[in-house]
């Protein structure tokens, strides 16, 4: 089977298969996941042979969405962002923390004190905010200072349910590594004493409804993605593969942080897509 320009078989000298990981790969890859930030593209610009990666991908009839902890942009913020990068993702195709936690609420009917990035509150518009009974956050950017992570911290005191939009330690942007939402979960973790529900990468509950949506089961499915703890494992942790790609927020050592069998480590996207259409 052809592959794209710059992929890179798996070498096993990368990072030894486990005993569990080689009879695994008896099952056949029915189905990708994809993180994005990282991944597709770092900072404003693709990675380099992406989106033709993507198209090969695709033609091959292999099922793929795309999973984001992004919390910065709406999903149609995002999907017009790829757009401009060159790639073709269409809206069904992308399943976002802010969409889960979304749902969330609305399921338990819950009136959330938001402490999220401005761009970010469209896709809560029509939320009722009043008399808050929940705290959710996602990456707030500037909007992290003290009033609003002081009031998020008297709400949780007060008996509010603590939601997060994930738990990421930091991200990739153009300036270079910068805090994501984690740092600030945590610090309210520890002055409240209570623990955040995490409605995206990591939550297994995230990636059951990603496998769902690609139509297969977690054991034909693989995570590609540059986040150890969000993405690998992660995955690993909800019965799924997982690829480590060496770019975006990747670290040298991380494959080391890998607790679980079941991932490979490899130079990108591209030759994480060489290596599916193998296993394919």
């Amino acid at each position: 089977m052809d592959h794209p320009p710059g992929a890179r078989l798996v070498n096993i000298s990368d990072r030894p298969l486990h005993d569990d990981s080689i009879s695994r790969l008896i099952l056949m890859i029915r189905g990708v996941l994809f993180d994005l930030s990282g991944v597709l593209y770092v900072g404003s610009k693709a990675v380099e042979g992406a989106p033709a990666s993507l198209e090969t991908l695709r033609q091959s009839g292999i099922a793929v969405r795309f999973v984001t902890n992004v919390t910065r942009l709406p999903a149609e913020g995002i999907l017009e962002r790829l757009r401009k990068m060159g790639f073709e993702i269409r809206d069904d195709e992308l399943i976002t923390a802010p969409r889960a936690a979304r749902s969330y609420l609305l399921k338990h009917e819950l009136s959330p004190y938001l402490l999220i990035h401005p761009a970010l509150r469209p896709e809560f518009a029509d939320l009722v905010t009043a008399s808050p009974d929940a705290v959710l956050l996602g990456d707030a950017g500037d909007d992290f200072n003290y009033a609003n992570l002081n009031r998020a911290f008297r709400l949780l005191m007060e008996g509010a349910a603590f939601l997060a939009m994930g738990n990421n330690h930091y991200f990739r942007e153009n300036g270079g590594l910068s805090l994501d939402i984690g740092p600030f979960v945590a610090a309210l973790e520890y002055a409240s004493g209570e623990k955040a529900a995490i409605l995206g990468k990591p939550s297994a509950d995230f990636f059951q409804a990603a496998v769902e949506a690609l139509g297969c089961s977690p054991e034909e499915t693989v995570m590609v993605g540059d986040d150890v703890l969000a993405d690998v494992d992660g995955a690993l942790e909800a019965g799924i593969r997982g690829i480590l790609v060496r770019t975006g927020k990747y670290q040298p050592g991380d494959e080391s942080k890998i607790t679980r069998p079941g991932a490979e480590v490899l130079a990108d996207i591209n030759a994480a897509v060489g290596w599916v259409l193998d296993a394919a």
